[in-house]
């Protein structure tokens, strides 16, 4: 693997910043091309990404810091200053939070803007996890012979296994899940559909993927053998059928 893209002298390039940007950057595109074409500002789009990426980094931070509580405690600082521990769905909520404080700011419908924004989600979601797997950060599978196994011999975590043993690439797997959801999703945008249709669709199939695929990634079990990852997909996949399946009158209540 190749955590590190570049070394010169004091600067360092790896992999996984690199990766988060390219995907925020395609997220800003799909908002942009999605502006363009509706008529609106393209200008917004770069102030949606940059309250998301502000967003979630803030709160896939502190979801890790909540999961690595007796670490913290033990030694805040270190945990803080290093350069790992980001999860998914505290950036997720995070992300949510800081597109709506820019939604309300600019005045704008706030599903008919998620709407647009959650195949952008998608999109850079997948590339995100490019990052991943090439970083190595542990986000890997159980041993496997598949022809497509991998050996993270250069893990930025450290590399559990004896020489030759590959694993499933789970980073791989999420990463054409997420890219399937976001063709899916914009193949829907021009199909008549509810406000916020999207984005409750976005966060179905976004967890039943997480859920999914959380049985060939190596995690530890939180409860009733599921993973913390699993137990947080159950209620936002509940919550996106629920808001998908609720009545017309009340979807169009909120749609401004």
């Amino acid at each position: 693997m190749y955590p590190v893209l570049l070394s010169l002298g004091p600067v360092t390039v790896y992999s996984y910043g690199v990766m988060m940007a390219l995907g925020f950057v395609a997220a800003g595109w799909v908002i942009r091309k999605e502006l363009l074409d509706q008529g609106r500002n393209p200008e917004l789009a770069s102030s949606l990404v940059l309250w998301a990426a502000v967003g979630g980094l803030i709160g896939a931070r502190l979801l890790f810091i909540v999961d690595a509580w007796s670490v913290f405690v033990a030694d805040p600082w270190a945990l803080l200053l290093t350069g790992a521990g980001f999860i998914w769905y505290g950036g997720l909520l995070g992300g949510v939070a800081g597109v709506s404080l820019c939604i309300r700011r600019y005045r704008l419908p706030w599903l008919r803007t998620m709407d647009m924004v959650a195949p952008a989600i998608a999109l850079g979601h997948g590339i995100g996890r490019i990052g991943c797997h090439l970083a190595g950060d542990g986000d890997w599978g159980p041993p496997t012979g598949l022809p497509w196994g991998v050996v993270y011999s250069e893990a930025v975590v450290g590399w559990p296994h004896p020489p030759g043993v590959a694993v499933h690439p789970t980073p791989l797997y999420e990463c054409a899940a997420y890219v399937l959801i976001f063709i899916f999703l914009r193949q829907r945008r021009t199909a008549p559909h509810r406000p916020g249709a999207l984005f409750w669709g976005y966060l179905v199939l976004a967890g039943l993927a997480r859920f999914g695929l959380e049985f060939v990634r190596v995690n530890p079990e939180l409860a009733f053998g599921l993973s913390m990852a699993q137990v947080l997909s159950i209620p936002l996949v509940a919550l996106g059928a629920a808001l998908l399946l609720r009545p017309i009158g009340l979807q169009q209540e909120h749609a401004g």
